[in-house]
């Protein structure tokens, strides 16, 4: 198993084409929890954060997870999965335990403000400990992590928890974990990422996962930053970072397809800079997010997005084949694998590229841009690879994906 590094992201999705020929279900993301003790703004889930909840044996989702040949990653999400310790010994370090024997990488995604232990504890099955980083003071820590509070703890409480999650970060770190933080570029965050990313270089901070703001769940209602903003804050990071941490941009706004010079000058310069990557967005692509509670499978964790399917009435990949069949004939259907591209993630084409067809562009192989995993001698987007066709397409609207709309475009 190869280590992690910007020479290898193992949850790129065109790995998978790589070595499968095609696109396929190699990632899941397991929800193991509703519970959180924090409620922060940037919540993709937060409206189905729970107080209560019934623990389910996970032996039903193994069989299910044994049922998926290419299996290679594994992720574990809530809710927060170490909300209490019987969570981590019923059902998280059973899931990560199964996924080490079965040589996937893993992750958890995780606050780092509860005590150091049960971090400890995980730590020896998890090869990333991803946690969300969006503040320089105690004061940002107590706005955004209890924004969805009506009544919030008094400062001393937030002060705790933050020097916490700094003081967890620094002693996993020392340990050798390798924790990637991410940060959302919003305007809380404008003109402040860099001293963020410095500040989680300081914290022995392996990588630093940089995305636009969700417009989801929490989120939705809070402002976005425009694309002028959003590539201004790109470039004054690459032009501050700190060069040992390696910086991914994930659910990246910025096409290889864009007839914008200012955006193929922004992934040229990423293309140039050493230990700098964008991810193309596994979900449902080769990722597929299962709830260990209700049963559904979605094509990711975020709670306003309807499932697809429920893994206790079909197996996980029939869900993610039809998902696929389905996905080709939306709008967001597209690939460029020879600049590296599989087209943009759904909820950040709709807040920034409302009512583009993406399948009616192409990169062009002077772009600029070749992603690191780029196909050569493949066929490319356009209607070539994503015509219409019959089936139940996904659509999105107002942020709620359902499966049961007309084609889009």
């Amino acid at each position: 198993m190869s280590a992690m590094s910007p020479m290898y992201d193992p949850w790129e999705a065109l790995l998978s084409r790589n070595s499968q020929g095609e696109i396929r279900l190699s990632s899941i993301e397991v929800t193991v929890t509703g519970r959180c003790n924090l409620r922060c703004e940037h919540c993709a889930v937060g409206d189905a954060l729970t107080i209560k909840e019934e623990r389910p044996d996970i032996g039903p989702l193994l069989r299910r997870l044994d049922q998926i040949d290419h299996l290679t990653t594994l992720s574990i999400t809530g809710g927060e999965p170490s909300y209490d310790r019987e969570l981590i010994e019923s059902t998280v370090l059973p899931l990560l335990r199964y996924a080490k024997n079965r040589g996937c990488q893993t992750q958890i995604n995780t606050n780092l403000t509860l005590d150091v232990d049960r971090y400890l504890l995980i730590a020896p099955f998890v090869d990333v400990m991803h946690i969300s980083y969006n503040y320089l003071t105690p004061e940002d820590f107590a706005v955004l992590t209890f924004a969805g509070l009506r009544r919030r703890p008094a400062p001393k409480t937030a002060e705790a928890l933050f020097q916490r999650l700094e003081a967890n970060t620094r002693r996993l770190a020392a340990e050798g974990v390798f924790v990637s933080a991410e940060s959302m570029i919003s305007p809380r965050t404008q003109g402040r990422l860099t001293k963020i990313h410095r500040r989680l270089a300081e914290l022995g901070v392996r990588r630093h996962e940089v995305h636009p703001l969700y417009p989801s769940d929490f989120a939705r209602e809070l402002p976005l930053l425009g694309l002028d903003d959003w590539r201004a804050e790109a470039l004054a990071l690459l032009d501050g970072r700190d060069p040992r941490v390696w910086i991914l941009f994930g659910t990246f706004p910025f096409y290889p397809c864009s007839d914008d010079p200012r955006d193929r000058e922004l992934l040229a310069r990423i293309a140039r800079e050493p230990g700098v990557t964008v991810r193309n967005d596994p979900d449902g692509r080769i990722r597929l997010n299962v709830n260990l509670l209700d049963g559904g499978i979605y094509v990711t964790d975020f709670a306003d997005m309807g499932p697809i399917g429920n893994w206790h009435r079909e197996p996980i990949r029939d869900a993610f084949e039809r998902w696929r069949d389905q996905w080709r004939h939306t709008r967001f259907g597209c690939q460029c694998p020879h600049v590296g591209c599989l087209g943009p993630n759904v909820l950040v084409a709709e807040a920034y590229y409302p009512g583009v067809d993406f399948r009616r562009r192409r990169a062009p192989e002077e772009s600029g841009w070749r992603g690191r995993y780029a196909i050569s001698g493949v066929p490319v987007s356009g209607e070539r690879e994503s015509v219409r066709g019959e089936g139940n397409p996904a659509k999105v609207a107002d942020g709620r994906l359902n499966i049961d709309s007309p084609a889009l475009g």
